[in-house]
């Protein structure tokens, strides 16, 4: 780990205050179960033998349902966006109890049957060998039959929701994207790996992290990342050294490995999280999937979502705060107005002032700005003033 005086450059204690009150709730403390609302759907994250005694059950109910009427169907949560429920008390989207059926005998459904009873298939398959496969690997496994990964995509997460359980526990994962470095040391299968000594690339987030476990860290903070460019920035600068942090990005959007590990690590380390993001309703929404989780997803967020994290920059109001030139200022296009109106809309946003007031000057400015824009000032503002500024005075939201 990083030299232990350095680290006495830079006092968080302020900061750490101000999440005293979370941390001392308990709520990353691993034998302290989040209550969900009674009318959102349970689901379990499993190993692979319950994975298997599910699979098994269905198949038998099918089974049973040929032979009782030979007509058998199959019916799961409907995920589209009328059945996703904002769970105020633990600030999770989460997926209500509204129950779609498929039906195998009727000609409007029997793609959407078979490509589910294949995807059901190739799961049970990799079950069995204890094996892991990413989802182009799935489309491939049959790709007349999906024709577009869309139908693959679409097929994996029904049934997982179908099984009730995570993606993570069909063995199902998406391709490495994410990657990490700083101040914390892991066990990958049986390498041990230091994340200080990787380079300015850092550690790529492993999809399969029921391989790694969480060796040791003296981080103070979390910091996440949306943009590569930035992480190449703090990692050139060894920004970790003098603020001691574990650094992530996903290089854009939120995937589930590194919502994962983020949550993960958080939970194990109890750190306060801050993201930094661009100052555009796509920034906004990346640091809202990190927090509280994704529509798509919402059936996993209590797996994936991190709590509490803190909206750290770049804020709408720090354009004129840091005096970013207008040169440097984006006009916002349709997309951008639409999207930052649809953000204002969701009751998350409403409940939080200082959020909603950021994003109503955004659109009364109808500007929007880059992490890189504060390199207008040099190269090392943004790891010299900016987030040191931020981090000491408490500027988040």
């Amino acid at each position: 780990m990083a030299n232990k005086a350095e680290s006495k450059k830079w006092d968080i204690k302020e900061a750490r205050k101000l999440f005293q009150e979370y941390l001392e709730k308990g709520i990353n403390e691993e034998k302290k179960e989040t209550k969900l609302p009674e009318n959102t759907v349970k689901i379990d994250d499993l190993n692979r033998k319950q994975t298997l005694d599910r699979i098994y059950k269905l198949t038998d109910s099918i089974i049973d349902m040929i032979y009782k009427n030979g007509r058998p169907s199959i019916k799961l949560p409907s995920r589209t966006s009328a059945n996703i429920i904002w769970d105020e008390e633990n600030d999770l989207l989460l997926l209500g109890q509204q129950i779609m059926e498929k039906q195998f005998h009727s000609l409007g459904s029997v793609a959407d049957i078979t490509r589910l009873m294949k995807v059901l298939e190739k799961v049970n398959e990799l079950l069995l060998k204890d094996m892991h496969a990413t989802k182009r690997e799935i489309f491939y496994s049959a790709v007349q039959l999906f024709g577009d990964q869309k139908n693959s995509d679409k097929c994996i997460e029904d049934v997982a929701t179908m099984l009730y359980t995570t993606r993570n526990s069909t063995h199902i994962v998406a391709s490495a994207k994410g990657s990490c470095i700083g101040r914390l040391r892991i066990r990958d299968r049986n390498d041990i790996i230091d994340l200080e000594g990787l380079g300015s690339g850092g550690w790529t987030i492993s999809p399969m992290l029921d391989n790694v476990e969480i060796l040791e860290s003296d981080a103070e903070f979390i910091l996440v990342l949306e943009k590569d460019a930035a992480m190449i920035r703090l990692a050139e600068a060894r920004f970790w050294r003098k603020y001691p942090c574990i650094i992530l990005t996903a290089k854009g959007a939120a995937d589930i490995a590194t919502r994962m590990f983020l949550r993960r690590i958080s939970k194990e380390l109890r750190l306060p999280v801050f993201t930094l993001v661009d100052s555009d309703p796509y920034g906004h929404y990346i640091h809202s999937v990190y927090l509280r989780g994704s529509k798509r997803l919402s059936y996993e967020s209590p797996f994936l979502a991190t709590p509490d994290i803190k909206l750290l920059g770049v804020l709408t109001r720090d354009l004129d705060k840091y005096k970013i030139p207008n040169d440097c200022r984006i006009p916002m296009n349709q997309t951008d107005i639409k999207r930052t109106k649809e953000m204002l809309n969701e009751d998350f946003v409403k409940k939080n002032k200082a959020w909603e007031t950021d994003l109503k000057l955004a659109l009364n400015l109808k500007v929007k700005a880059e992490i890189q824009a504060l390199s207008t000032f040099g190269f090392e503002f943004l790891t010299d003033q900016y987030i040191p500024e931020k981090l000491s005075t408490g500027d988040w939201i």
